[in-house]
């Protein structure tokens, strides 16, 4: 049995070259799709964004300290929130190398998504097998303009989250996906 196939893919922004992102000039202009096997990246605000958050967990782990320290007079909590913002710390020196790590592929058939340094994750997901594909903004995120897209599948182990996304870019991608979603589920 054969399907029609997929409907016109809508453009997205130019995949990246090298470490720079491609930043688009207008945000009425129409995005384009290449299905070429070249890898996007999430937009380099979203290193930014993931220090905001790694510096608020810090700011959090020092206030749970002071105010134990003022409660009970002991002072262990003093090791653990060092030990805590040593983590942090090393997290946050490694954070723009992880996070330029993220991409994601439009291919014929599926969404290939990798992210991670040492232990790389790459995940293929079906267009035909996506099931709801959901858009999130942090307040941080939202402040940069950025957005999230989380895919679900039938398998719990397939559900990806793309962060760091510009917004206009999420909802295009978005609506591309389920477009094609569609398309494949109705040809299955």
């Amino acid at each position: 049995m054969t399907y029609p196939g997929p409907p016109a893919i809508p453009d997205l922004p130019a995949p990246e070259r090298g470490t720079e992102a491609v930043e688009q000039d207008h945000a009425d202009a129409p995005l384009r799709v290449e299905v070429s096997g070249e890898w996007r990246r999430v937009s380099p605000k979203y290193i930014l964004v993931d220090l905001i958050g790694e510096a608020i967990f810090a700011l959090i782990v020092i206030a749970v300290a002071i105010l134990w320290a003022v409660l009970f007079e002991q002072s262990w909590q003093w090791w653990v929130m060092g030990a805590l913002l040593v983590v942090t710390a090393l997290g946050a020196v490694f954070t723009p190398r992880r996070i330029r790590s993220i991409g994601y592929q439009l291919r014929e058939d599926d969404l290939l998504f990798r992210r991670g340094i040492m232990w790389t994750r790459m995940v293929a997901v079906p267009y035909g097998r996506m099931q709801l594909i959901d858009i999130n903004r942090g307040p941080v995120a939202r402040a940069f303009g950025l957005a999230e897209l989380k895919f679900v599948t039938a398998s719990a182990a397939s559900a990806i989250v793309l962060p760091g996304l510009p917004e206009d870019e999420a909802e295009r991608l978005r609506d591309h996906l389920v477009t094609v979603a569609e398309s494949r589920r109705t040809g299955l």
